[in-house]
């Protein structure tokens, strides 16, 4: 994999993450509609739009679909738990807790998945990536609560074991697409394999819940919004990044969406975030410098010093 291949890698997961962060704004212009409900019509319209434009890439890759089901399907149900699990985390433990504990859970859990699955080494590089990206995410979230953003917490305990319940599908759906594109299966047919069939399993939810949608026609319109934008594009660019870089460095790279979504609120929802919030924001911002930056840096000065020295070492992977 080549820098160029990696940091275009990291740019679309970084605008994926960017059309995540705005879900939250969204999902504000239709309060009466249920956590389950805003899940599945996102994930579930979308995974299934996914399908769709992958139907050519599905059959010409059925046979190689067909010979790995057990890892597609073990992605399908994560996509589909992902978003009942996240949205309802945020409803019982409040939006900072939900947040914090789903998104930032994330990278740790791809991290543990790729080091019993793959074998994959864990390196510092990473390690000091995820560190900022994580405290910068726990001071977000805490400075948000602390200004007031989070509603109610009815049942916090439920909803932070739903938040790493979230975390764990997250990273295990985006492990196994990784996975699929790295047995040769292409960035579409991998993710319109695994979103399209989440996508079916979340739709007898959607048809058992989502009829505060057709009260109104803003709700209508915030369903259609959350499942083309975020989730149906932004899952594209999300799969077209999976293709270039390892599921760690991307759920990782994620983290970008709560300094997203905390941005907007303030300037569009009209929240307050104090100080230590916008430190959270640096530090998330400190994160993706780490990740996408110095990495590049290092292999070029890598490649440099094996011209001179044949005898070089092999790097360790990222």
């Amino acid at each position: 994999m080549t820098d160029r291949a990696a940091g275009l890698g990291a740019l679309c997961v970084l605008a994926a993450s960017l059309l995540w962060g705005t879900t939250g704004t969204a999902a504000s212009l239709a309060p009466a509609v249920g956590s389950l409900a805003i899940g599945a019509a996102a994930m579930g319209v979308g995974g299934l739009l996914q399908a769709l434009v992958a139907a050519g890439h599905l059959r010409r890759d059925r046979m190689r679909l067909r010979a790995r089901w057990p890892v597609v399907l073990a992605g399908a149900v994560s996509v589909a738990v992902y978003p009942l699990a996240f949205y309802t985390s945020m409803r019982l433990a409040g939006v900072a807790v939900g947040t914090v504990v789903s998104i930032g859970s994330a990278p740790l859990a791809s991290a543990l998945i790729e080091r019993v699955a793959d074998g994959r080494r864990l390196s510092t590089h990473w390690l000091a990536g995820a560190g900022l990206g994580l405290a910068g995410t726990v001071l977000l979230c805490v400075a948000r609560a602390a200004g007031g953003a989070d509603a109610t917490a009815p049942r916090p305990v439920a909803g932070t074991v739903l938040g790493l319940l979230a975390g764990l599908t997250y990273a295990l759906y985006s492990w196994t697409a990784h996975r699929l594109m790295a047995g040769g299966l292409s960035s579409r047919a991998a993710m319109g394999a695994t979103f399209g069939l989440g996508g079916l399993l979340l739709m007898p939810v959607l048809v058992a819940t989502g009829g505060p949608f057709l009260d109104s026609g803003r709700h209508l319109a915030v369903g259609a919004y959350l499942a083309v934008v975020p989730m149906f594009a932004g899952y594209l660019l999300f799969g077209w990044g999976l293709a270039r870089i390892p599921a760690s460095a991307a759920t990782t790279l994620s983290l970008f969406e709560p300094a997203v979504a905390a941005v907007l609120a303030v300037l569009v929802v009209g929240e307050r975030l104090p100080g230590p919030g916008w430190f959270g924001v640096g530090l998330v911002g400190a994160c993706l410098a780490v990740l996408t930056v110095p990495v590049r840096r290092r292999r070029a000065a890598g490649a440099a010093a094996s011209a001179v020295e044949p005898a070089s070492r092999p790097e360790p992977v990222r």
